[in-house]
């Protein structure tokens, strides 16, 4: 965060600083959250917590080298560098929002009800043949991630990619204002968080608040394949649409899965050239065209973007396959919602042999969730899966949709049955939404023998 001092983060908080008066010209180098995570530099900030509170490691915090401390009261004792603030998760934004005034570097926001993470992984990956990529971590695409990274832009940066999630009405624009982002990337709109958004078009709504915080000369990156963002209208901004689609801007032919690999010529006007994608899934190439759209746009090279995308390499359970010598494991149990299952259901089909889909709860669907559930099991039977294990209350519906299924109402219950519903040699995908942590079950597949 160069050139905000402890005394300029008081001032535009509305705080007040405490500590040595020395200290207090001091520049954080980035903001943190998590004590354990401190390096020296660091603006911890002391959030409270649903089990503990962030003011408890304050010390611990200074003793590891942070240059100061967000809090909203002095600790007991303590006489170093603090800014004390009302609230702050509204400090943190609001120091994030004044840094990124300083920023002339691209910035790319990536947001979609499916794939951020991928989305986001595979752009820096293309940019970074050419350029010093700063990147989320993880998926710490929320109000606390997002001021986060982009206090974690330093000079030596050259561009950077930024997941931006919401769940509800008004999150968007919070986020955005503080990116500002000059290019935008769209996975598509979804079936997600409709208990708060209520439908695809809410999705749609909330999703694209991040576009009027673009510049004039900003470009917004499409799914063409998704209906909702194909036709998107969004005024002054340069639109570009990525898909299979012939009418997309840059699209993919003769795409092939062979066991681990997926591959595609990528197509934009006369320019085509071919890439490997190590990862499988037909969802990859949406990924791999969104971060070639992006380079085409700052002018990489093809042999530039294909390096980019072959150097892509699967996060945190996101469709990472797996064999172990007994069966082949897709663990895609990170997250899950109607669209990215179907996705992963069709991947599935296209792989040989014998294919079970161990599904689990999809949550905050809605009213609609029932039948949403329901057509996941007939999706995995009409993709050719030869048997369902379902997980889960909600995933009762699931096992209802397919002919050849069973239902499981908690992990630990399918996990002891394993060994029996197994056959060596089997495809087995594991998906659901995090909060069913099927990471145990991809554990216990990894050792059936």
């Amino acid at each position: 965060m160069t050139g905000l001092s402890l005394h300029n983060i008081a001032e535009l908080c509305g705080g007040t600083y405490h500590g040595p008066a020395g200290l207090g010209a001091v520049c954080p180098n980035e903001i943190v959250i998590d004590s354990r995570k401190v390096t020296p530099g660091n603006l911890f900030a002391a959030l409270p917590g649903e089990k503990v509170d962030g003011h408890s490691f304050v010390g611990k915090a200074l003793d590891a080298g942070a240059a100061g401390c967000l809090v909203t009261h002095v600790p007991a004792g303590e006489t170093r560098p603090l800014v004390v603030v009302q609230d702050v998760a509204k400090a943190m934004s609001a120091i994030a929002m004044v840094y990124r005034d300083s920023l002339t570097i691209p910035i790319i926001g990536v947001t979609g009800s499916v794939g951020k993470t991928t989305m986001k992984e595979m752009v820096a990956c293309v940019l970074g043949t050419r350029y010093s990529v700063l990147k989320t971590e993880q998926n710490f695409n929320n109000d606390l991630g997002v001021p986060m990274t982009v206090s974690r832009i330093q000079p030596e940066h050259q561009a950077a990619v930024i997941e931006m999630g919401i769940s509800h009405f008004g999150e968007m624009a919070g986020l955005a204002e503080i990116v500002r982002p000059t290019m935008a990337v769209y996975t598509n709109i979804g079936y997600s968080h409709l208990e708060a958004l209520g439908d695809r078009r809410g999705v749609l709504k909330e999703k694209t608040g991040m576009l009027p915080y673009m510049p004039l000369t900003g470009t917004a990156f499409f799914n063409g394949d998704d209906d909702l963002l194909a036709g998107y209208e969004c005024g002054y901004l340069e639109t570009i649409t990525f898909g299979v689609g012939e009418a997309c801007d840059i699209r993919a032919e003769n795409i092939h899965m062979i066991g681990r690999e997926t591959t595609c010529d990528i197509v934009c006007g006369d320019r085509r050239f071919p890439v490997v994608i190590h990862a499988y899934g037909k969802h990859m190439v949406t990924a791999a065209l969104g971060a070639a759209a992006v380079g085409l746009n700052v002018g990489l090279s093809d042999a530039d973007i294909a390096a980019g995308i072959a150097a892509y390499a699967p996060v945190g359970g996101r469709a990472a396959l797996e064999e172990t010598g007994y069966l082949t494991i897709i663990n895609d149990c990170y997250n899950a919602n109607p669209d990215s299952m179907g996705a992963a259901l069709e991947s599935l089909s296209m792989l040989p042999g014998w294919k079970v889909a161990i599904l689990g709860d999809m949550y905050e669907l809605g009213p609609d969730s029932p039948q949403m559930h329901r057509e996941m099991g007939e999706k995995a039977a009409a993709c050719g899966i030869h048997g369902v294990i379902a997980v889960g209350e909600l995933a009762r519906d699931i096992a209802a949709g397919h002919g050849n299924s069973l239902h499981f109402e908690t992990k630990e219950a399918l996990i002891s049955e394993l060994p029996k519903l197994i056959p060596r040699g089997a495809t087995v995908l594991v998906k659901a939404s995090h909060g069913l942590h099927l990471e145990a079950v991809v554990e216990a597949l990894e050792g059936l023998k």
